[in-house]
């Protein structure tokens, strides 16, 4: 170990990175592992960026790394020079010698001896061109001998800052040290485009890296790991805007940053720190009083422009910029916009203004811009007291907002018009407020609506008041409805003789009585809702009732009362263009087409749908009908388009803050078409555990359902395990919730075809039993496919093959004449499956290629896979000599059970290793039997152990690691498994 490099070096560093407290690879994994290996294939690297980057975090972990690599034999010479410390001469040189034993400087030949004793302050300073050149030969000596003894890291942080002499003597002794075990790692500070002037300072093969600005999600989580509390959504957007990158400033921003999201906005920026504005303004401080009155306004104005600046009175604002330029704080462009160094320098500028000053730029500005919403920005910091001709002149702008569709801005406007208010008008105070708490919904600012709902609902003596902020919060919880019914079954009480006030709740009680699995609950309210809203004249809360009446219909298999509420809906909407009041219906038109197999249908209205909400739509809206989307492309077979589609709905998402269920439904569910397995898990699991926290069972069988499928894309007996738990928790909760409809029977499809691959065929059929007695009259041609496919995989694995490979040829014939092409290649997969077990090549080789080719056509990468496996252990076969006939392929549950009996176990050891039945061991082992030619345990076992004297027997291990015999009747054709072989030809 280096002499003054503790073991115990903590994981953030020491110096400065220790005390920016910056983690050493928070958001820099990548960079840290090319430095490190460029550091250990070449003599130097040179990290460059601006200031607070992360350099000195990026050396204090690269020395720790390097320390580790040169025990217990290295050194390590540092130092950190600072500005002040520029001027003095030699003063990089006695840090880094700081710790060199006085053995090494003894050693040295007298005259570079004395000169360099001379320059680390042992002696006078050296004087001449002699001396100074003596003091280049004792450093370069110096290092040699320390290169002989071990490895040598030769550390500079901060070369920007190093002294003149210092660096003099470095450049000479590392253009000299070529072939020696020295690494040299430096940082400098650059201004954002430059490159590093101190180069030569380095050795001749010195790699230059860059250190970049983070990311959002990366400062998100540099915020989280170090300050060690979560911030609100918009504190942390306004930390990752004026950070913009830089990690030194996110920390300091964050400490400092208010706890609550309501403390900023359009009249509250982010607080600067006055020690980091100390920093930041230090020459602009300098500048004359009109420049900095320049800056001022600048830094006030949302699109500052010298066209703006000038119509705010400053005539000179290009000179006045000019100063600012000559000293890096901010320029103007060709094209006359104003642009600051960093955003943190505007905040800096902004906040080390008196506030008088700030009100006067907001005046100047007021007066100079023209749309709407900016100026009531500033005539609302310009007046920072109650107002009512100000209030009024936001609240105009906030509607403005809203329709041009920035319901944030509406928000925030909104906000600031109820702040307005005089104490006098309570009432529209109160108005003011809800209209902000609605618009902050309607922009995905959850934690702002509930602050502002709650305000309402504390503080208004008005129960209709009181019972829209209710609905707010209602909305506000987005799937999360469950521990809402106190809140609702209040409201209906404070609402008694209110029709439209009891249509808002009782509607929300459906929605409510939907997503926990509360059907009868819900069609009890929806219908009421609907009647209430009749009378209340409310058409939009009729609307909604009944569109979640026929979503309730539809759930519980009844498709014709789903259909009949929908066009209910849609007679009141007026028809379905009529605009915002027709969009959920569109939606749920579509997702119903979908589930009764017109997907060519659905998927048309909803890219109608999405052309024609465009940005104007809140979030939820947006969401909901991407979400849709995902849903349809992945059965229409437009997999990657899945993928894209549920990735912008998982940005939307990640813009608010908010982890949503059903978001990662649709990515798990794109994931499950056209990416892997492991991946759908990952994200299946997280929309699991964000369902079961909202209490949304609605998403909850969805995300249950994607994770067993996910399971299932393994196609072996424990991925089969994980998705007969998983698939019999969504029968458990569609009994539950006495659902019927579609998804639900292709759910059950699945459950079946998992018990398959685990042998448990009387499980099997007892789920296929419960889901024929849910099948409806008018039941859709792909539900009686899966139901067919599951059928045909059972009555294969009972050892009828023939009638099962039938069932199966009947469920492609039905798919082929649906739009449906991902479950037309998972039926062809298990028809190809069970011809090739049953020796059928042939006719396995042709559904398995059709399979492959339209899984590669439509981007089914999951499905691909499977086919091309099942492709490979026919085209194995064919190399092995083996011919169309024979007896049939044991599954592999039945494999597996053959090598555990052959090796002794009984078959209630079996079903406890293998997690199954006693009576499926049993049966499974009769089939076992029969297709091995064998009538009893001791004659598979004796097979076994004649292969095991036999010469060049194969074997193979089980999961306790006993080895296995591999019987004459038997080949391998995977790791684990065995199946039957062909009878030896003798005739040779």
């Amino acid at each position: 170990m280096p002499r003054d490099l503790p073991r115990d070096l903590p994981r953030h560093g020491r110096g400065r990175a220790a005390a920016m407290g910056v983690p050493s690879v928070t958001g820099r994994r990548e960079l840290f592992g090319a430095a490190r290996a460029e550091l250990a294939g070449r003599q130097g690297v040179l990290l460059h960026g601006p200031a607070g980057i992360g350099k000195s975090a990026l050396v204090a972990s690269l020395v720790a790394a390097s320390a580790e690599r040169a025990q217990p034999s290295g050194t390590v010479l540092r130092c950190s020079p600072a500005a002040e410390e520029a001027g003095l001469p030699f003063v990089g040189l006695v840090d880094l010698f700081a710790r060199v034993p006085e053995s090494c400087l003894e050693a040295l030949a007298p005259e570079p001896r004395a000169a360099l004793r001379a320059a680390l302050l042992h002696e006078r300073e050296p004087a001449d061109d002699r001396a100074r050149l003596a003091v280049r030969v004792a450093v370069l000596d110096v290092l040699r001998a320390l290169a002989a003894a071990g490895p040598v890291l030769l550390v500079v942080d901060g070369l920007q800052w190093l002294d003149e002499p210092t660096a003099e003597v470095l450049a000479f002794a590392l253009r000299r040290v070529g072939g020696l075990d020295i690494r040299v790692l430096t940082a400098e500070r650059v201004s954002d485009g430059e490159r590093p002037e101190r180069r030569r300072c380095c050795p001749p093969d010195t790699l230059e890296l860059l250190v970049p600005p983070l990311d959002d999600d990366e400062v998100a989580e540099l915020v989280r790991t170090v300050v060690g509390a979560e911030s609100p959504p918009g504190v942390l957007r306004a930390i990752q805007d004026t950070a913009a990158g830089n990690p030194s400033y996110a920390l300091e921003l964050a400490r400092t940053a208010p706890r609550d999201a309501a403390s900023l906005g359009l009249a509250r920026p982010l607080p600067v720190p006055r020690g980091l504005r100390d920093r930041l303004l230090d020459e602009a401080r300098s500048l004359p009083p009109t420049a900095r009155h320049t800056l001022l306004v600048a830094s006030a104005a949302a699109h500052p422009t010298l066209t703006v600046l000038r119509a705010a009175g400053l005539p000179d604002a290009a000179d006045a910029l000019a100063e600012a330029e000559r000293l890096g704080v901010a320029t103007a462009g060709a094209d006359g916009t104003v642009r600051f160094r960093h955003p943190l320098v505007r905040a800096a500028v902004y906040a080390d203004a008196p506030e008088y000053g700030r009100r006067a730029a907001h005046t100047l500005l007021a007066g100079a811009v023209t749309e709407p919403v900016e100026r009531a920005r500033h005539l609302a910091l310009a007046h920072p007291h109650e107002d009512e001709t100000t209030a009024r002149t936001l609240m105009s702008a906030a509607e403005s907002a809203r329709r041009d569709g920035t319901p944030e801005a509406a928000f925030e406007l909104a906000a600031l018009a109820a702040l307005r208010t005089p104490a006098d008008r309570t009432a529209d105070r109160v108005e003011r407020l809800l209209a902000a708490a609605e618009y902050a919904c309607d922009g995905g600012l959850s934690q702002e609506a509930g602050q502002a709902a709650a305000t309402v609902l504390a503080g208004s003596g008005s129960a209709r008041q009181r019972t829209r902020a209710r609905v707010i919060l209602l909305r506000n919880a987005g799937q999360a409805l469950e521990g809402t019914r106190d809140l609702i079954e209040e409201g209906l009480r404070e609402a008694a003789g209110d029709p439209g006030s009891e249509a808002w709740l009782h509607y929300w009680a459906a929605v409510r009585g939907l997503l926990c699995g509360e059907l009868t609950d819900a069609a009890r309210h929806a219908r009421r809702a609907a009647r209430q809203a009749e009378l209340a004249g409310d058409t939009d809360t009729g609307i909604g009732a009944l569109a979640t009446l026929a979503r309730v219909r539809s759930l519980a298999g009844e498709a014709v009362a789903a259909d009949a509420a929908l066009e209910e809906a849609l007679a009141l909407a007026g028809g379905a263009d009529t605009g915002p009041e027709s969009w959920g219906l569109i939606r749920m038109g579509a997702i119903l087409a979908l589930d009764s197999d017109r997907v060519t249908e659905a998927g048309e209205r909803v890219t109608r749908l999405l052309a024609e909400i465009g940005e104007y739509a809140g979030v939820e809206e947006v969401m909901a009908t991407l979400v849709a989307l995902t849903r349809i492309q992945v059965r229409a077979g437009h997999c990657r388009e899945a993928l894209r589609t549920a990735a912008h709905c998982s940005d939307i998402l990640a813009e608010s803050g908010v982890l949503a269920a059903p978001a990662l439904y649709a990515a798990a569910l794109a994931a499950t078409a056209a990416s892997s397995a492991d991946e759908a898990r990952s994200l299946a699991e997280q929309a699991v555990r964000a369902s079961e926290a909202d209490g949304d069972r609605l998403f909850l069988l969805r995300a249950l359902a994607v994770l067993g499928q996910a399971e299932l894309l393994a196609g072996d007996p424990p991925g089969a395990a994980a998705a007969v738990e998983v698939l019999g928790r969504v029968k458990r909760l569609g009994e539950t919730m006495c659902a019927a409809d579609p998804p639900l029977l292709h759910w059950y499809a699945d459950l079946t075809e998992a018990l398959v691959v685990l042998g448990e065929t009387d499980a099997a059929g007892t789920v296929l039993h419960d889901a024929r007695a849910l099948l409806s009259a008018d039941a859709p041609g792909s539900v009686l496919a899966a139901l067919e496919r599951a059928e045909g995989l059972r009555e294969a694995a009972l050892g009828r093959a023939k009638e099962g490979a039938l069932h199966l040829r009947r469920a492609v014939d039905r798919l082929r004449r649906l739009p449906l092409p991902v479950e037309l290649v998972r039926t062809l997969i298990a028809l190809g499956t069970v011809e090739r077990r049953s020796r059928r090549r042939s006719a396995a080789r042709t559904v398995l290629h059709e399979a492959l080719d339209i899984a590669k056509r439509i981007g089914a990468a999951p499905l691909a896979a499977r086919a091309w496996d099942e492709l490979a252990r026919l085209d194995a076969r064919d190399r092995a000599g083996e011919t169309g006939t024979g007896e049939p392929e044991l599954t592999p549950t039945e494999a597996r059970i053959a090598e555990l009996v052959g090796g002794g176990a009984t078959n209630r050891e079996v079903a406890a290793k293998l997690f199954i039945s006693v009576k499926t061991v049993e049966g499974a082992l009769s089939r076992v039997y029969r297709k091995l030619g064998v009538r009893s345990r001791t004659a598979l076992a004796h097979a076994m152990a004649v292969a095991v004297l036999a010469s060049g027997a194969a074997v193979t291990y089980s999961d306790d690691d006993q080895v296995t015999p591999v019987p004459p009747g038997v080949t391998m054709s995977q790791p684990g498994r065995i199946r039957p072989a062909r009878a030896p030809d003798t005739r040779r």
